[in-house]
């Protein structure tokens, strides 16, 4: 099991990575996928209290386990980033602070129903792989407006990398990045473990860390 101590210690690391490329300001999303509310746990106690969830399932158990073990001023803030289901929508709206996968019109009209005026991202596929979620970019504008007729707040976009090599990662980023200008939106969610610097070089305002954190997930 992770502790605290350790979790600060590899988050001292990380934040040497994210300085190295001028990301001092940027946010760290602790991913605790795989992992027991025990990383949560641990994540707070470092002063991460910025989680992201990829599934419902696993949210509702972690947010549940730590009812009455965390005060009130240590309860993460907790971030989405998983493929959104309309079903599982309704179980988790009262716990979430930030939707980052938002990528069809559906999954946004389902959030606006149940948790009216919450803050998401927009989910862009800048590399062209379908089953990890996105919206084709050409069609990132729309569902913009889209959110935001619904009475959403859109606060930025997000991205998955392109797999492999973290160069091959930058031209997806640099799109993202030019996107979000375009569409004045601030936050740019982008950058896991291993293209942190190159999401970073590009204008990402936060990073999404699980494995620099916690270790190699459990099986």
């Amino acid at each position: 099991m992770t502790s605290a101590s350790e979790v600060a210690q590899r988050l001292g690391f990380l934040r040497e990575r994210l300085l190295r490329v001028g990301g001092d300001r940027v946010r760290v999303v602790a991913v605790t996928k795989g992992f027991g509310p025990e990383a949560v746990l641990a994540a707070a106690g470092a002063g991460l209290l910025d989680v992201g969830e990829n599934y419902a399932q696993e949210l509702l158990a972690k947010a549940g386990a730590l009812g009455e073990q965390l005060e009130a001023e240590h309860l993460p803030r907790w971030h989405f980033i998983g493929r959104l289901q309309r079903n599982k929508i309704r179980k988790i709206a009262h716990l979430v602070d930030l939707w980052q996968s938002v990528d069809r019109t559906e999954a946004a009209v389902e959030i606006a129903r149940r948790a009216p005026g919450a803050r998401v991202l927009v989910q862009v596929d800048v590399a062209g792989i379908g089953d990890r979620g996105g919206c084709p970019p050409e069609e990132t504008a729309q569902l913009v407006a889209g959110c935001q007729g619904a009475g959403l707040e859109v606060a930025g976009l997000m991205a998955v990398g392109q797999p492999g090599p973290p160069e091959g990662a930058r031209p997806g980023f640099r799109l993202l990045a030019a996107q979000a200008a375009d569409l004045g939106l601030a936050e740019l969610s982008m950058g896991m473990t291993a293209d942190i610097e190159v999401a970073v070089e590009e204008g990402a305002t936060m990073v999404r860390v699980g494995t620099a954190l916690f270790g190699p997930r459990p099986r």
